[in-house]
């Protein structure tokens, strides 16, 4: 039981804006949100720790997440539960500001299991904040999707973006798995 308290799933800005229909849809967020759906049952099954969080913008201009919008809202494919635990944010970062740091220390918890949305931003950004904030993360890449970026005139295709950012992730900051890898490694044999 005490192993189990130590690790948490983190579930990043699954909101409705990012699926068809909304207004940043991303590139495979029905595969990922499919995964995410599957993490979900295997820690709820397990009893074990998940934290849901939620991105209200609120900066001047914004055009996504906006409170009190649908888009705003966490998808019901991947709907919090009673008893889990969801938290506001207003930046990527999901330690920025928010009462993250403070659950995770209240439950114990050393080792975060990341999946959610956007890979080059929130993902990417909460799990370097929480290498330096000494946690243990374990990132599920096809639990994460992006979307296509640009730079410099040039169209960097979501797939190329999500694969530069688990790499960048894998090389310090994280483990990077798979979900058909996901079981062995939390649950590793004698």
């Amino acid at each position: 039981m005490e192993q189990s308290m130590k690790r948490a799933l983190l579930v990043i800005d699954m909101q409705n804006d990012y699926f068809p229909g909304g207004k940043m849809e991303l590139v495979g967020i029905n595969k990922a949100s499919a995964i995410v759906a599957q993490l979900l049952a295997m820690f709820r099954t397990k009893k074990q720790p998940i934290f849901h969080i939620q991105h209200l913008s609120i900066s001047p201009g914004a055009t996504f997440f906006l409170p009190d919008t649908e888009g705003a809202k966490i998808h019901a494919s991947v709907a919090p539960k009673g008893g889990e635990s969801v938290i506001t944010k207003k930046f990527p970062n999901s330690f920025r500001k928010t009462t993250l740091l403070e659950e995770l220390q209240n439950c114990g918890i050393k080792e975060l299991v990341v999946c959610g949305a956007m890979s080059h931003m929130c993902i990417d950004t909460t799990v370097r904040a929480g290498f330096d904030l000494d946690l243990s993360c374990i990132v599920v890449a096809d639990g994460c999707a992006t979307k296509d970026l640009s730079y410099g005139g040039q169209i960097i295709e979501a797939a190329q973006v999500q694969g530069a950012y688990m790499a960048s992730l894998a090389a310090v900051f994280a483990k990077v798995t798979e979900l058909s890898e996901i079981e062995a490694l939390l649950n590793p044999g004698p």
